[in-house]
């Protein structure tokens, strides 16, 4: 069963898997080291207890093992929507399903009117991911293909 859930300290493992060298190279980051997987479930699990809270960072979970993260930033001028997988788990859907997941989030829980999402052009595949989550292409910006949803 797929499911978003919230990170704890104990996924710190688990995120280095998932920001591995080949998922994070078209993030503008490397991978991450322990310590860095440490504290980035810290930060989440901290932010979680925020009130209000104003980033989403939920593991993308297949039946107990965490496949993905999936992102719903609220402290920008807009929302917008990230994602990344491990490789093992690229071409199955599952990014697709996150951001899906962070769709129905934002429209409903949140209320939000729109959520914005970009992706590096040499990344189709992301691009993809986000049409069939029924995001639409509104440009390019600093580099990246940019895409909007708006609430129903």
């Amino acid at each position: 069963m797929v499911r978003l859930r919230e990170l704890t300290p104990d996924d710190a493992v688990a995120l280095q898997s998932i920001y591995s060298p080949e998922s994070t190279r078209f993030l503008g980051r490397g991978p991450m080291d322990a310590a860095e997987a440490r504290s980035a479930a810290h930060d989440a699990a901290a932010s979680a207890a925020r009130s209000p809270r104003m980033i989403y960072t939920l593991g993308l979970d297949v039946d107990g093992d965490l496949l993905g993260i999936a992102k719903l930033h609220l402290d920008r001028s807009f929302a917008s929507a990230g994602y990344v997988l491990r490789p093992d788990a690229w071409g199955k859907g599952l990014a697709t399903e996150a951001v899906r997941g962070l769709v129905a989030l934002g429209f409903g829980h949140l209320g939000l009117s729109a959520i914005r999402a970009k992706h590096h052009p040499q990344n189709p595949a992301s691009g993809r991911v986000l049409l069939k989550a029924g995001f639409e292409p509104t440009g390019e910006h600093a580099g990246f293909t940019t895409y909007a949803i708006r609430s129903p």
